[in-house]
């Protein structure tokens, strides 16, 4: 359910700094954090996502949620825009 969200969302943010941006410009409407991602990475999203009230979905895989964002490579975390 969460990677087809992910897949169908028209507004994506991937990365840790581009989410962590879009948190504090307000343009985050949900974050996705994997749980298989560095924790010294996804720590400051979690953190800001939980300070600004935006609802967090964790997800088991980088790679699966690479791969329904469209790209090759992990994705530790990705934010839907709204």
């Amino acid at each position: 359910m969460s990677y087809d969200k992910v897949e169908q969302a028209t507004e994506l943010v991937i990365g840790t700094k581009q989410t962590l941006k879009a948190l504090q410009s307000g343009e985050a409407k949900e974050v996705f954090i994997a749980d298989d991602a560095d924790r010294r990475l996804t720590s400051k999203v979690l953190a800001l996502a939980k300070e600004k009230a935006i609802p967090i979905t964790r997800v088991d895989s980088m790679k699966r949620l690479g791969k329904a964002c469209g790209i090759e490579v992990g994705a530790a975390t990705v934010t839907i825009k709204g």
